[in-house]
């Protein structure tokens, strides 16, 4: 599907199940800020190496893209890549990194963070005494 963009070039829109059966060992099709790039001629020259391509293949990369820190050459030869925009149907299905797959962070309260310690660090110290004490 082609469409006319704000500065009226023609763009072409790709579905999100077309951008996934990109992701074979000859085509790889990345998406970055919903612009669908095609890195399958870029693999070898990548400075990271072909595999941090490939895991991404068929999806979206923008956060791993953005984390790395990429220069402005880096920028401007991304740009050479690209073939087409996400249909604006499917940015909503994007799959964004999902919270629960991390281990979730558990407040507990600041009397708990030194009790726990302080009571092992007694029972330690009980013991030793009287480990000492019957040998003596």
């Amino acid at each position: 599907m082609e469409d006319k963009a704000k500065n009226g070039q023609s763009v072409k829109y790709y579905r999100l199940s077309e951008i996934e059966e990109r992701n074979s060992f000859k085509s790889t099709w990345i998406i970055i800020n919903h612009k669908v790039f095609d890195v399958t001629k870029f693999l070898e020259e990548h400075p990271g190496g072909e595999e941090v391509l490939r895991e991404q293949a068929g999806g979206d990369a923008t956060e791993s893209f953005e984390d790395v820190g990429h220069s402005s050459d880096a920028r401007e030869m991304a740009a050479t890549f690209v073939v087409g925009e996400l249909h604006p149907d499917d940015r909503p299905k994007m799959v964004k990194p999902s919270e629960s797959l991390a281990n979730p962070v558990v407040e507990t309260s600041s009397w708990t963070n030194w009790l726990i310690p302080a009571l092992a660090a007694a029972f330690v110290t009980l013991l030793y005494r009287l480990y000492t004490s019957e040998e003596e």
